[in-house]
């Protein structure tokens, strides 16, 4: 079940085994071992590692979503980027302008 949810992960990420074998440090072998569920059990260490490099948390590996878990973890990515925004010194009113220049750029088109 882990494996499956590995995968599905990947494949919603558009990543490769070779790649997530790459970003984590984890072997390609072992990571479709996993997938294809020859392999049981890993370490919470491998699963941190793995977690890390899909941009996941390990209860997304562990745990099936709901819909609405789903949408509530869109909301954490927005909320993760407002963050980022803030930490990198854009303002308000900085985001404020991007987000009316945007929705000026999409009612001018062509």
């Amino acid at each position: 079940m882990i494996g499956q949810r590995i995968n599905k992960l990947r494949l919603e990420k558009k990543i490769s085994i070779s790649e997530l074998a790459e970003r984590s440090g984890v072997a390609k072998s072992y990571i479709s071992k996993l997938e294809k569920g020859t392999k049981a059990n890993p370490s919470i260490q491998l699963l941190e590692k793995v977690a890390d490099a899909l941009e996941v948390t390990i209860d997304d590996i562990l745990h099936d979503k709901a819909p609405a878990q789903e949408e509530e973890e869109i909301d954490k990515q927005w909320f993760s980027l407002i963050r980022e925004a803030m930490a990198s010194g854009v303002s308000k009113e900085q985001f404020q302008e991007f987000l009316e220049f945007n929705k000026w750029k999409i009612e001018n088109k062509d």
